[in-house]
């Protein structure tokens, strides 16, 4: 089919000849230098260069005078855990790219070996990552996450603040008997389809802003409640037996925990309404459109049914580990995997669908990993952890729990949150008769920050999964973060002050 030239009706084939290219086209507009992204660029390069060719640092020494050196490798990881820090938290680079990077700069500069450093981007907890993401996703495909949607908004009604609300008590609910991040990754869709009915164009708001960030704020406010949301309770009440001879139950860590989780996710609430309010109070009948869009969903299709099967199956394995003699020796990333295997092998998903995972936070939670074994195998972390509790033993008690859980949220921002108890646990453990302190007092208060790593992405999967939605920036996540964590703190002082020791948890050795 010819097309007509808007110079030359006659067109080209009329002896005319074709219109000149536009001078812009020859010579497109050189982009402007973003002048902010290289200096925040070279100031993560520069931090890096800084630690890495400083003078050898003091030894740490524990409260048993043992020394701690700092090694030239874990002064390196030092430097590169700020380099990553400045690029994730300004998103200098795709947030994956900053993770492939963590990778080659340990190789590059022999902090670790190339073997090593990038087997831990494909570490069992970023294959469970995976695996989530893919629930999520046939969720989504199958119109469950349609389902879900409707019969909520058809409970919380037409407010946006109810609407918030209804979504945050889910989350955090789910949470009670199923890992976090399979919680974040099922429910991601289903906020997503809530989000347009609110902004059909899907443009980032307040409302979405609030939405995303406050469902990653209370999954991790939920998780902390049973031993079901995450692997750090299992592994820090462990630690726990094996360092003071006593085992806390799955009950009487849910009987301390549920109070904090409650309180957080309705505060948190009431936080996102504050930050984030909604540009409208009311969305006027979106409870009847809801209902009109369920009923034309009709029946539960066989995909449908199919799919909770697979779903509730693994999960019921998942949460059966902790409780039953036998299936703890199966890893969660294996049965989660099994459950994506069969999404495939029933037809629920197909070949192409691999296409729509986000590797961006595939990789992201690759390079998590990858620094935080780092900083762990070098010594960074366990020389970062004795220096910051020593310091702290001068001063009251309280502000040595208080001190310690704010190392914990520090450090679990940037490293796995097993990880970071597993470093602070047993420094703090052994200093806590020095200062009066039961030892049950300092794991709860690990345990409650540990969960909650409101300041970047990559200190839990639901803040990752919640970025997908790409309606708010990783700077906007933290400078959101700070209040909240802050906000968090003080509830733990509260907890540690007055309420639990009403509860009947030890506080204080001594009277």
């Amino acid at each position: 089919m010819q097309t007509q030239d808007k110079e030359h009706p006659g067109g080209p084939d009329q002896g005319a000849l074709p219109g000149k290219p536009d001078r812009i086209e020859l010579a497109k507009k050189k982009e402007k230098v973003n002048v902010r992204r290289l200096i925040l660029m070279f100031t993560g390069l520069g931090l890096f260069f800084l630690v890495f060719f400083s003078p050898a640092w003091p030894d740490a020494v524990d409260p048993n005078g043992e020394n701690f050196a700092l090694t030239r490798e874990g002064k390196a990881a030092l430097g590169l855990f700020l380099l990553a820090a400045t690029w994730w938290v300004f998103e200098v680079v795709p947030i994956g790219i900053t993770s492939i990077l963590i990778g080659v700069v340990q190789v590059l500069f022999l902090i670790r070996e190339p073997r090593i450093a990038f087997t831990d981007f494909m570490d069992p907890s970023v294959w469970f990552i995976f695996g989530s993401i893919t629930i999520g996703m046939v969720f989504s495909k199958t119109g469950l996450t349609n389902r879900l949607a409707y019969n909520m908004l058809g409970l919380v009604g037409e407010r946006t603040s109810m609407i918030y609300l209804g979504s945050f008590v889910m989350t955090s609910a789910m949470t009670l008997i199923m890992a976090h991040t399979a919680v974040a990754a099922a429910v991601f869709p289903l906020l997503m389809t809530i989000y347009a009915l609110y902004d059909e164009t899907g443009k980032p708001s307040k409302f979405g802003k609030g939405l995303f960030i406050g469902m990653a704020f209370t999954a991790g406010a939920g998780s902390i409640i049973t031993l079901l949301g995450a692997a750090r309770g299992a592994v820090a009440i462990g630690f726990f037996k094996e360092l003071v001879g006593r085992e806390i139950g799955f009950f009487e860590l849910t009987w301390y925990m549920f109070p904090v989780g409650v309180l957080m996710t309705f505060l948190l609430w009431a936080y996102i309404l504050v930050v984030y309010p909604p540009e409208r109070k009311v969305i006027p009948g979106l409870k009847q459109r809801a209902k009109n869009l369920g009923k034309k969903l009709g029946p539960m299709s066989r995909n449908e049914i199919l799919a909770l099967a697979i779903t509730f199956s693994a999960i019921a394995v998942m949460s059966l580990r902790s409780v039953v003699p036998g299936l703890e020796a199966l890893h969660k990333s294996g049965v989660i995997l099994v459950a994506t295997v069969l999404f495939f092998t029933t037809g629920i998903l197909k070949l192409q669908d691999l296409e729509s995972i986000p590797w961006n936070i595939i990789l992201l939670f690759g390079g998590a990993m990858s620094i935080g074994f780092c900083l762990w195998q070098t010594g960074a972390a366990e020389w970062l952890a004795i220096n910051w509790l020593m310091y702290l033993k001068e001063f009251h008690w309280l502000v040595f729990i208080l001190g310690l859980a704010f190392f914990v949220l520090l450090m679990t921002n940037f490293i796995m949150n097993v990880a970071a108890i597993a470093i602070s646990l047993p420094v703090a453990l052994v200093m806590a008769p020095y200062m009066n302190v039961a030892p049950e007092v300092i794991l709860f208060s690990a345990l409650v920050v540990a969960g909650m790593p409101f300041l970047l992405l990559v200190g839990a999967a639901p803040n990752a999964i919640a970025y997908e939605s790409k309606l708010f920036s990783t700077g906007e996540f933290f400078t959101v973060g700070i209040p909240a964590s802050l906000l968090l703190m003080a509830v733990l002082a509260l907890f540690v002050a007055i309420i639990w020791p009403v509860m009947g948890m030890p506080i204080r050795l001594t009277p």
